[in-house]
């Protein structure tokens, strides 16, 4: 993860993302409901269900919509059925995109993504062909602003909550673990009283690329449009944006 923060994509997005806020909820409401219908309502003994919550609650999604949404996956009489699928394909200036998708029809979603690759200077490719390119990681962020903890401090709460490396920068602490281990750091670090600004389980490039302006741009016109189909849940890159 060296060099690498995530943190600066998150916010690089913010704005893009608070624009179609009505439609990430709905996206993380089918998410709640697969992880209920997975296993169960409970997010104390469902940490699937309780990863997705704190993605929920980090998109600022208001409480009614995850208990409709856990209601919803609850009940006997909804027969949604997902699956999950994960698109592996290169955009612009070579840059290695993974896009995880929930679809109810695989055919439509494929050509979809087909489509957002093929008209923004990229191209799918097959199985395999960029994911090794990355690493499934656990991720915590922690902003700084307001927070009186030096790095020394907070690198040894974060080892005896068992993260595995931390980052650090004038705004965030970025925390890292294994996605087996994330549900326990992030509670180790919440019940030392940390206040997390993020936490999931997510992929993290292994190395990154510096696109140029022009590139830079068409990446963001795909993952936009990547990002607004309906069956879309998440995309990741190894662009610096």
């Amino acid at each position: 993860m060296a060099g690498h923060s995530k943190w600066n994509n998150i916010q690089g997005r913010k704005n893009a993302q608070d624009a179609k806020r009505g439609k990430i909820f709905q996206k993380i409401s089918r998410e709640i409901y697969m992880a209920v219908k997975k296993g169960g309502p409970d997010p104390d003994t469902n940490p699937s269900l309780r990863m997705v919550m704190d993605k929920a609650k980090s998109n600022n999604m208001p409480n009614d919509n995850i208990d409709r949404a856990i209601k919803k996956g609850s009940s006997t009489t909804e027969n949604e059925n997902y699956d999950e699928v994960t698109y592996e394909g290169y955009g612009p200036q070579g840059t290695a995109v993974l896009v995880h998708a929930l679809s109810d029809n695989l055919n439509r979603t494929g050509t979809n993504v087909r489509v957002a690759f093929n008209k923004n200077g990229g191209s799918l490719g097959e199985k395999g062909s960029v994911s090794y390119m990355f690493d499934r990681k656990g991720y915590i962020a922690i902003a700084r602003e307001g927070l009186d903890v030096d790095e020394d401090t907070m690198l040894m709460s974060v080892l005896e909550a068992g993260g595995e490396e931390m980052e650090t920068s004038d705004e965030v602490f970025e925390v890292y673990t294994d996605p087996s281990d994330l549900p326990e750091v992030r509670d180790a670090l919440e019940k030392e009283g940390y206040t997390l600004a993020q936490a999931e389980v997510t992929m993290i490039p292994q190395t990154t690329v510096e696109l140029s302006e022009d590139k830079r741009v068409t990446l963001e016109q795909m993952i936009d449009k990547l990002e607004e189909d309906d069956d879309v849940s998440e995309v990741f890159h190894n662009a610096i944006l």
